[in-house]
């Protein structure tokens, strides 16, 4: 099966291209020029289904896979949530992302939080399927690691002394919400075409 991921983030494509075993993973810059539409939704679910469907008006009748996640940090009223991509100021800009989170966690003793992934896939004839991953953890003020994006450099899942960043990329695969989103999703999604 083939489906078009609605991402422009290369970062993305790549862990879906490693976590989805059994499934051809295209990128929607292989069907449009630019793809930026505009997430307004809010919750996670509601930004997925945005991407999803401007993604799937050039897909070419291919399914699309489709996500939106964020850090929800519960000391900071569940910011930045779905504004983590652009909470810095600027769409994507990870260093502005960590300096600004790095201010607002610097005077606060509760630096838990976790990231949440839903993961759906939505078919040319309106029917969608979709899956959340969540992983816990907490968030330091330093940054440590060369692998990984976004937070990753700060986030420490739970029952580890590294964070994503200092994690290879099957190791965090393993752990991380969008792993755990992807992988949920490919289980229903094999279950979906065998019953199709």
């Amino acid at each position: 099966m083939r489906l078009v991921f609605a991402t422009g983030n290369r970062h993305k494509l790549q862990e879906a291209r490693e976590i989805f075993s059994a499934v051809e993973i295209l990128s929607i810059a292989d069907f449009v020029d630019s793809f930026d539409p505009e997430e307004h939704g809010k919750t996670f679910l509601e930004n997925a289904v945005i991407k999803a469907e401007a993604a799937l008006a050039h897909s070419g009748g291919l399914p699309v896979l489709s996500d939106d996640s964020g850090l929800i940090i519960p000391a900071l009223g569940g910011a930045p949530g779905v504004h983590s991509a652009r909470w810095g100021g600027v769409n994507g800009d990870h260093v502005r992302n960590r300096a600004k989170l790095r201010d607002d966690i610097e005077d606060i003793t509760d630096r838990r939080g976790y990231f949440l992934c839903t993961a759906i896939v939505l078919f040319p004839d309106g029917r969608l399927i979709g899956a959340n991953g969540r992983v816990d953890g907490h968030l330091i003020l330093e940054e440590r690691g060369q692998h990984g994006f976004g937070y990753d450099p700060m986030f420490i899942p739970d029952g580890e002394t590294r964070t994503f960043a200092e994690m290879s990329p099957d190791e965090k695969n393993a752990l991380s919400h969008r792993g755990r989103a992807f992988r949920s999703l490919e289980k229903m999604l094999r279950w979906h075409i065998s019953n199709d």
